[in-house]
């Protein structure tokens, strides 16, 4: 390796590197899934996480609207951890939904997924880049969910101000040999568990996960090892790390030690085949950069074919910068759904 300045000496070795577990051509390719997903499984710190074996599943209100019913409810995931999520089920809902649940990256929280905007930052986010996850997905005929993740909203962060605090938690969760994202998975994952048991109008073939920045990266995460997810829709999240983790400073909260050694954002892309994916991204993303996008994307793509469903992944670039598109990748969700 050619002398580098010292702050860029490991952003060099990632370049340089072969994860470990990339799928080689002519490996059975589910026994690749099998051990990739156990490794991932260890790098995130399941292992060291158990699920509470009562979930104290709470509603706190049901009301009804002209549109929809909506229901806030807490459960617990780990023992003693407690969080918030609020579902709208379309008025006039017969029989079993689509259900679809929605993560907001570093913002004041998950109201901006309802559309209910606390903090004066809030607006922009909703307006300037379509995360009102759950209005658009009642209006696409779902059912939709906004999770409190781990450090946002009221979860965690400054609640006077709207901003989100990481770093402490975080780095914590590392001294404990666990992760940030990996907390934030869990938590996803329990939340399907309890509208499995407590809703019987889920259509438990069609949960889908979306999430945008940091509720990107742990769609993506999430939907890698959570097999009941037919459909993840990640955005300004997924990249190569040289491209953009390693590269760019980020909050801690996106990072997994030792990850690098064994995977590559695209080589995680293979564990979701050969259900659903649908990458989004702007061209103008400054730290998610859309060459480092493509060519996660193409690795994903290779496995995509691999498991033989290479139309079961898409890349949707939108023209701006760190946002969701909405307009252009619902019509590309709706598509796989209706191929499913």
């Amino acid at each position: 390796m050619m002398d580098v300045l010292p702050r860029m000496y490991n952003l060099e070795l990632i370049k340089a590197i072969t994860p470990a577990m990339r799928y080689r051509d002519g490996e059975d390719f589910a026994a690749w899934q099998k051990d990739a997903r156990a490794k991932l499984t260890e790098l995130l710190g399941l292992n060291n996480m158990k699920k509470a074996e009562d979930d104290k599943f709470t509603i706190e209100y049901k009301k009804e609207t002209d549109e929809y019913t909506e229901y806030r409810f807490t459960l617990q995931s780990e023992e003693g951890y407690i969080f918030p999520a609020v579902m709208r089920v379309p008025l006039g809902t017969t029989g079993r939904l689509p259900v679809v649940l929605t993560l907001q990256g570093h913002s004041s929280g998950m109201h901006i997924s309802l559309g209910t905007p606390i903090f004066p930052q809030d607006e922009n986010l909703i307006a300037g880049g379509d995360r009102d996850f759950v209005v658009r997905t009642l209006k696409e005929g779902y059912i939709g969910v906004a999770i409190e993740q781990r450090n946002f909203g009221e979860c965690g962060g400054e609640p006077i101000k709207g901003t989100t605090d990481c770093h402490i938690s975080t780095m914590s969760a590392i001294l404990n040999g666990r992760t940030t994202i990996g907390e934030r998975a869990l938590d996803t994952m329990c939340v399907i568990d309890a509208l499995i048991k407590h809703f019987d109008f889920v259509d438990t073939e069609h949960i889908i996960l979306m999430g945008n920045s940091g509720g990107g990266t742990a769609t993506f995460y999430t939907a890698a090892l959570d097999e009941r997810i037919c459909l993840a829709m990640p955005s300004s999240a997924v990249c190569t790390y040289k491209h953009s983790i390693a590269a760019i400073r980020h909050c801690v909260c996106n990072f997994v030690p030792n990850i690098a050694k064994y995977f590559d954002m695209g080589d995680i892309g293979g564990l979701i085949a050969p259900r659903s994916l649908v990458v989004v991204n702007g061209k103008e993303d400054k730290i998610f950069p859309d060459a480092g996008v493509r060519e996660a994307y193409e690795e994903i793509k290779r496995l995509y074919s691999v498991a033989g469903v290479p139309d079961k992944c898409a890349l949707v670039t939108g023209e701006g910068g760190h946002r969701f598109y909405a307009d252009d990748a619902w019509p590309v969700a709706h598509r796989m759904l209706d191929n499913k």
